[in-house]
């Protein structure tokens, strides 16, 4: 799902107000993994017909969030380690160079983005806003790495980060230890240290990695 995939569709469009509230929905925990998503029960729940529905949750599918089957329907796409290993390992491996590109190349208007989005972060008013605003610094500091190819894989992975950020969040909270290192990987790539910046990002990545798993498994044993 490209950068733009997601807004696609115009907000005050029936199918993109859906969207963006199942997004959210998804994104908070209201609506958890595994949750079915019924086409008639979130129709009659937004007041529209199924058409909406249907084509929010294709989009929702392509992002990565919703699991649809045409035996069992749409559900909230489960966090689990299998999900959790293949995006981060997939960051591990090209967002350290997509930043050190990007900070070699001056980042542009990367840096002024990414303090922005710190900002929003250090402020949020919930975990969906914070998560939302930990994806937009990660993507200033990797968007000008001129490649689009790299742009684009990572772009795909927002939506399944988010996703991950936000459950494992909501077992244990350890968004002020990813904020200390976001200023961390700033303080390097604004100071042109394209190689520091890089290292720290994928420490950053890999250390969220670990904690995630390390949450999902304990989850696991409990239900055991």
């Amino acid at each position: 799902m490209s950068e733009t995939a997601l807004g696609a569709i115009k907000p005050s469009s029936r199918t993109g107000l859906v969207l963006e509230a199942l997004r959210r929905g998804i994104l908070s925990g209201e609506l958890p993994a595994g949750r079915p998503l019924v086409e008639a029960e979130l129709a009659s729940r937004f007041g529209v017909s199924k058409t909406p529905v249907r084509e929010a949750l294709k989009v929702l599918s392509g992002a990565g969030l919703v699991t649809m089957s045409d035996y069992s329907g749409a559900t909230v796409r489960p966090v689990d380690e299998r999900l959790t290993r293949s995006v981060f390992d997939a960051r591990c491996l090209i967002e350290p160079v997509a930043v050190q590109r990007s900070v070699e190349a001056g980042l542009r208007d990367g840096g002024q983005r990414a303090r922005q989005a710190l900002e929003a972060a250090d402020t949020a008013a919930d975990e969906v806003a914070r998560s939302l605003a930990n994806r937009d610094f990660h993507r200033a500091l990797y968007a000008d790495c001129d490649n689009d190819v790299l742009v684009g894989v990572l772009d795909q992975l927002r939506e399944q980060t988010a996703l991950i950020s936000v459950n494992a969040w909501s077992r244990r909270p350890s968004w002020e230890d990813e904020a200390d290192e976001h200023r961390q990987i700033l303080e390097a790539a604004l100071s042109g240290r394209a190689d520091e910046a890089a290292r720290l990002v994928l420490q950053h990545i890999s250390a969220f990695k670990e904690r995630a798993l390390r949450q999902i498994k304990e989850v696991s044993r409990g239900a055991q």
